[in-house]
């Protein structure tokens, strides 16, 4: 095997699970809602948003390749007021993101095996299925079962795309007038669909501790440029396919007359619909299988994500040593996974069958705390934290700086349409 293709696949798999992890939520609904309701005009948003929030992603690989510990040590760094702001937001949204995920996963799972009958149980026994896996398994099977869904999710999704270009869009109905995008509402929406484009801001420490656990799985140390090189890579494609889905649902449902049902399983058989009309009836049950596939890799990496940095985050509050920290806290990330899925099916419980409601309300919560975590990541990699062979360019600093404005002033456009307008 050339040396490099050999260095790639020791590094791969912190980007590839990143990506999963955005592709589901904010990519199958979000994406596909904002194609659905306002067209092609949104696209410019989804770009824009994806370009702005890449530095603070990035930051979170840069940094744990640079000093071989996670983002989170750093937030330590930065002063332990830093650390408990981040370990309170992070308990803030994670019920909420957790919930909503799993809400549309279940309504996939709902679709793919048509068992709507189990009601409540759908989701009780999913979140039942992750958190089992993910305490047996860990990352090496989670590394594992991403890297299978991220082959299945690119080829269905392009697929649909190049058919989906070939048909064109659909006529629009007599009578049809698109939806106000600067109204309050429509304000709302394109805050909730930039809160995951491509996902939250706060995910940055996930990569960082993903990065740290290959390195430990392949027992590989890349050189800077290989982490970021994966990153970058896994980031494209993530782009790409927001592109695809906002244009998929532009061109098979804007200007039909039809809209989104609000179910989660009612949602779910829409969106594979939404191929099978591009690719054909006959790919319906390749389809379904497909994107329950993408939103099972998406919630499994996400429950995996809130419980190891949870656990991280409070090693680094409640122990002063490093040596204690392991022996001390090696059962709180199983722990964490318990309290992650009660928590997140009692927000599920409390939303009932308002799909839309719960995933705008988790979007946007992520887009608001959003400025804060990006101003952490920025001071971590441009200070006296990492040497300057490490540090972003000129070029990454001055689009972070662009980022963070972009961030406060949307958040801040938020609170006053929220607050001060409805």
């Amino acid at each position: 095997m050339n040396e490099k293709l050999l260095h790639f696949s020791k590094t791969a798999g912190p980007g590839i699970l990143f990506a999963c992890t955005a592709i589901g939520v904010s990519h199958l609904v979000q994406s596909t809602r904002a194609g659905a309701d306002f067209g092609l005009l949104i696209l410019g948003f989804v770009i824009l948003v994806t370009l702005l929030k890449y530095p603070f992603f990035e930051y979170g690989s840069r940094y744990a390749n640079s000093t071989q510990t996670s983002i989170i040590d750093g937030y330590k760094k930065l002063g332990r007021p830093a650390l408990w702001l981040y370990f309170l937001l992070t308990i803030a949204s994670m019920f909420f993101v957790t919930g909503a995920v799993g809400f549309v996963t279940a309504g996939f799972f709902e679709n793919l095996f048509g068992i709507d009958f189990l009601g409540e149980w759908t989701i009780i026994i999913l979140f039942g299925i992750c958190v089992s896996i993910l305490a047996i398994g860990k990352y090496s099977v989670l590394d594992s079962i991403i890297k299978i869904i991220a082959i299945v999710l690119l080829v269905s999704t392009v697929s649909a795309f190049l058919f989906a270009l070939y048909n064109g869009p659909m006529e629009h109905v007599a009578g049809f007038e698109p939806k106000e995008l600067w109204d309050a509402s429509g304000i709302f929406f394109l805050l909730a669909l930039m809160g995951w484009m491509p996902t939250a801001v706060d995910l940055a420490s996930w990569n960082s501790l993903w990065t740290l656990e290959r390195m430990k799985q392949t027992n590989y140390k890349p050189k800077l440029k290989e982490t970021l090189f994966e990153f970058r890579l896994a980031y494209l494609i993530t782009g790409i396919l927001a592109v695809m889905f906002v244009t998929l649902g532009s061109f098979i449902f804007f200007g039909s007359g039809e809209e989104l049902p609000n179910n989660n399983s009612l949602f779910a058989h829409k969106i594979v619909t939404l191929y099978t009309q591009t690719i054909g009836d006959w790919s319906y049950l390749i389809i379904a299988a497909s994107a329950f596939t993408v939103m099972f890799g998406t919630i499994i990496a996400v429950f995996d994500g809130y419980s190891r940095s949870l656990q991280r985050t409070v090693e680094l509050i409640f122990t002063k040593k490093e040596d204690k920290i392991r022996s001390k806290f090696r059962t709180f990330y199983v722990l964490f996974l318990l309290v992650i899925s009660v928590g997140s099916l009692i927000i599920i419980f409390q939303f009932e069958s308002n799909l839309k409601g719960l995933v705008d309300f988790a979007t946007v919560l992520s887009f608001v705390i959003a400025p804060v975590i990006a101003i952490f990541n920025f001071r971590l990699v441009t200070g006296k934290f990492l040497n300057k062979d490490s540090q972003p360019s000129i070029y990454l600093k001055v689009l972070s700086f662009a980022g963070i404005v972009f961030l406060i002033l949307f958040a801040s456009i938020f609170v006053i349409t929220r607050f001060f307008t409805f």
